[in-house]
């Protein structure tokens, strides 16, 4: 890295894509994608009722965060079950469709049709209508997002 320069791995996940599950709970994931989640990938439950896809590296590194802290407070407790339990490692098939067990499917309230977002080192996988609904309010909201990341330093 020379001076100045800021590294940025290379899998960095951006874009929304339509897909749609098939008959046998099955989703490609977008193509462009694929090189850098790898053959095996994890998929849980997310915020706001998503599902969360990440590549092997990626979720060790959130699972490692997320199995030291501290279990003496509810919510703690909550979150991490949430994400750990609700987890399964799933392979992609030559066509690059994973398996999307049922009990996600049911979480996010994904029938077929899905947006696949990428969000710098995942993908969420939302119900369409889900995700046009949530996108069109947050649009609502930008200014107000923007002001309170630029109170935090993020923006």
């Amino acid at each position: 890295m020379k001076g100045g320069e800021i590294y940025v791995n290379a899998s960095m996940f951006i874009g929304e894509y339509n897909h749609s599950v098939d008959a046998k709970n099955r989703l490609a994931l977008p193509s462009k994608f694929r090189k850098d989640l790898g053959k095996t990938v994890v998929v849980t439950r997310g915020l706001d009722k998503c599902l969360f896809v990440y590549p092997m590296k990626a979720w060790k590194e959130l699972a490692q965060k997320l199995g030291t802290m501290p279990i003496g407070e509810a919510d703690t407790r909550s979150f991490v079950r949430l994400m750990l339990a609700g987890a399964t490692d799933v392979s992609g098939d030559a066509q690059g469709r994973v398996l999307i067990p049922d009990y996600l499917k049911d979480y996010a309230n994904i029938k077929k049709d899905v947006v696949v977002a990428g969000l710098f080192n995942r993908l969420e996988i939302w119900d369409e209508k889900k995700w046009n609904t949530y996108k069109t309010a947050a649009e609502k909201n930008t200014d107000e997002i923007a002001e309170n990341l630029g109170k935090l330093g993020v923006y």
